[in-house]
């Protein structure tokens, strides 16, 4: 049968579905008030803000056809992914291969010293590695360790099918630009809340369906 691309999409046969959550909108740490490190990683609690987007999350995935919500083991995923699980009546499953990238000296502080304009910062971003961060997680091992996650929910899912995972921003990103061929810091901006979609074929190739769709977050006057 001859494709029509001027219809809705439609899932390809054999396909599979990935939906990534950016994480609510999450406490950070600052001069004033820093956050502690749990296992050597930032751990913070959603704020307001956050618990309000994951509320929006839930409502516009509650009829979303899938068995599955994946999320890491910091709690900033997991408290994005309560409403929605409760919604669906789903567990949702602790995939550590998708916990945000290990920041090193930097680690929780990510947010503050980003918005300085010293060196490291220009560098940092010239280079778009995190390893350019002293003792941050090889940008090699990151990467590696993404692509497993994102099989490893493919697998999970098996195909003709949809799932949702609750990620972070640096793993949205480099889940993006492996799937694109981007620049390595090409999708550093899906904002918290947002929903990405990704769609890997029988043959294993990826595409990239949506990036950062926020309209859940918005209300009706576009605010």
């Amino acid at each position: 049968m001859q494709r029509n691309f001027q219809r809705p999409f439609v899932l390809p046969p054999g396909a599979t579905e990935v939906v990534l959550i950016r994480h609510g909108s999450a406490r950070h740490s600052t001069p004033e008030e820093p956050l502690g490190l749990i296992d050597g990683q930032s751990d913070p609690d959603l704020t307001e803000l956050g618990r309000d987007q994951a509320l929006a999350v839930a409502e516009r995935l509650s009829s979303a056809k899938t068995e599955a919500i994946f999320v890491t083991p910091l709690r900033r995923t997991q408290a994005t992914a309560r409403p929605l699980a409760e919604r669906l009546g789903i567990e949702p499953v602790v995939l550590p291969e998708l916990r945000e990238v290990y920041l090193g000296d930097w680690e929780g502080q990510l947010n503050h010293r980003a918005s300085s304009d010293d060196s490291l910062t220009r560098e940092l971003f010239a280079a778009e590695r995190w390893d350019v961060i002293p003792n941050a997680e090889p940008m090699e091992d990151f990467s590696a360790r993404v692509r497993r996650g994102m099989e490893l929910l493919v697998e999970a899912a098996g195909p003709d099918n949809t799932t949702l995972a609750v990620v972070h921003g640096g793993v949205i990103s480099e889940a993006c630009s492996q799937v694109t061929g981007a620049r390595p810091f090409a999708f550093l901006s899906a904002e918290n809340g947002s929903l990405t979609r990704l769609m890997c074929l029988p043959s294993g190739k990826w595409t990239l369906l949506a990036f950062n769709d926020t309209a859940h977050l918005r209300d009706p006057n576009g605010q």
